[in-house]
């Protein structure tokens, strides 16, 4: 599933379904990490999925969507 509307912002209802889809990957899905280049080739973001905080970050400065 290849959705190529990559130059215009997720609607409201697009980004509670990305929620929802994130928080079920990160319950039935994720394993230890997870490790993505996603956005503009050239300009990418690097994001990481993990069990636990980065190291030195508190878990309460994440937030709970």
């Amino acid at each position: 599933m290849r959705n190529e509307r990559h130059d215009e912002p997720l609607s409201a209802e697009e980004l509670e379904l990305f929620l929802q889809y994130l928080h079920r990957f990160a319950r039935h899905d994720l394993d230890l990490y997870a490790l993505m280049e996603v956005g503009d080739p050239e300009y990418p973001a690097y994001v990481s999925i993990r069990r636990d905080p980065e190291p030195g970050v508190e878990a309460s400065a994440y937030l709970r969507p």
